[in-house]
């Protein structure tokens, strides 16, 4: 069914910030740019491959800002401290026109999961075929999954990173946080922020959004738990408006298409930029949604391992309304009765039995994938 998908995820509107919603864009179209020569990330030039945030101060380029001057004139402040005036400045000085605004978004992937785990145990042909399709293989369980000891620790360096940021650079304490509902990613933003001293006026209470989970494979990983289990794991944490009680997105037998999942991706983004007045921005989500959120921000594609941060600093533009974009939401997905012969890239499964799909399976490099969640 066309558009199924986006509709149930967008049918009711949540206000991050009760009350206000960006009233130029109202009857509009948002325009995103990811502004470049702010972070190495930005850059051709910097690999993803083994890219490592915590060695290069998140990639904040050192460079002066035109309001240094008047900002900073001994030179005593932070790279940090400056580019947040910069920002500052984009918002309410030079930049006064009321259809653009600036954010400055951070996305990390969640901590490794036992997902993660088990496709490196059986290797990718048989994971995508066979195992991803199981709940488990009673020794670890990979519905929804749990982080890995390599995955907490990956949230505690993160941790630790971001005290000493807060601390030595004066980084700017985020506005907003939001959470893909997966429990990988809820535990990854818990352990990350929920024992740091922030200040009282910006709290860790985090928003979980659908729009941010994972692509909606067969993949059990990519299930989500019910709204009663996360309130009970986290009860601070707060829900957009309209999240159901139990998972109603993901189907067992068919997966998100990738047109949809982009279509998702651009509309999460839109939401926030609608209702959320604030501009420092925390999203923990997955390798696959921060691939399409970037492209969707109209940022250079950098994928990012377990456990990484990417921050982008965002121009959007209420611009003229746009057509309504038309897809399919779901397609079949190959899959094997048993543990597959092999799988061929671009072909499928080579099962030992018959397959309930004659589609291709998705390929390592696909980022709906879930073992690249």
């Amino acid at each position: 069914m066309k558009t199924s998908i986006l509709a149930a995820l967008f049918a009711v509107a949540p206000a991050a910030v009760a009350g206000w919603t960006w009233p130029e864009a109202k009857g509009k179209s948002i325009k995103f740019t990811s502004v470049p020569g702010y972070f190495i990330q930005d850059d051709e030039a910097t690999n993803p491959t083994g890219f490592d945030y915590a060695a290069v101060n998140f990639g904040l380029v050192n460079r002066t800002y035109r309001t240094d001057k008047r900002f900073d004139p001994t030179g005593a402040k932070t790279q940090w401290q400056r580019f947040e005036a910069w920002v500052k400045h984009l918002n309410s000085g030079c930049q006064k026109r009321g259809n653009v605004q600036y954010k400055v978004l951070i996305m990390g992937r969640h901590g490794d999961g036992w997902h993660n785990a088990a496709e490196s145990f059986y290797g990718t042909p048989a994971w995508n075929c066979y195992w991803a399709e199981q709940e488990g293989n009673g020794t670890a369980v990979w519905a929804d999954p749990l982080l890995t000891p390599a995955g907490v620790r990956e949230a505690e360096k993160s941790n630790a990173y971001f005290k000493d940021r807060y601390q030595t650079q004066k980084m700017p304490y985020f506005e907003s946080y939001y959470t893909s509902p997966l429990s990988r990613c809820t535990i990854t933003a818990n352990l990350t922020f929920a024992d740091i001293n922030l200040p009282r006026n910006r709290p860790f209470v985090p928003i979980v959004k659908e729009g941010f989970r994972e692509g909606m494979t067969v993949h059990t990983c990519n299930h989500r738990s019910s709204k009663t289990y996360i309130s009970e794991m986290f009860p601070s944490f707060q829900f957009e408006a309209g999240f159901t009680e139990l998972d109603e997105l993901w189907r067992r037998n068919e997966s998100e298409t990738d047109e949809a999942f982009a279509v998702r991706a651009k509309a999460v983004l839109d939401d926030v930029f609608r209702t959320d007045k604030k501009t420092w921005i925390s999203i923990t989500a997955h390798s696959g949604a921060i691939t399409r959120l970037l492209a969707a921000l109209n940022h250079r594609p950098f994928r990012l391992a377990t456990g990484q941060i990417i921050p982008v600093l965002v121009k959007a533009e209420a611009v003229e309304l746009q057509p309504t974009p038309v897809f399919e939401a779901h397609e079949p997905y190959s899959t094997c009765d048993a543990p597959p012969i092999t799988s061929i890239a671009g072909q499928g499964c080579v099962c030992a039995t018959t397959t309930t799909s004659a589609l291709p399976e998705p390929t390592e490099s696909d980022p709906a994938e879930c073992s690249d969640s």
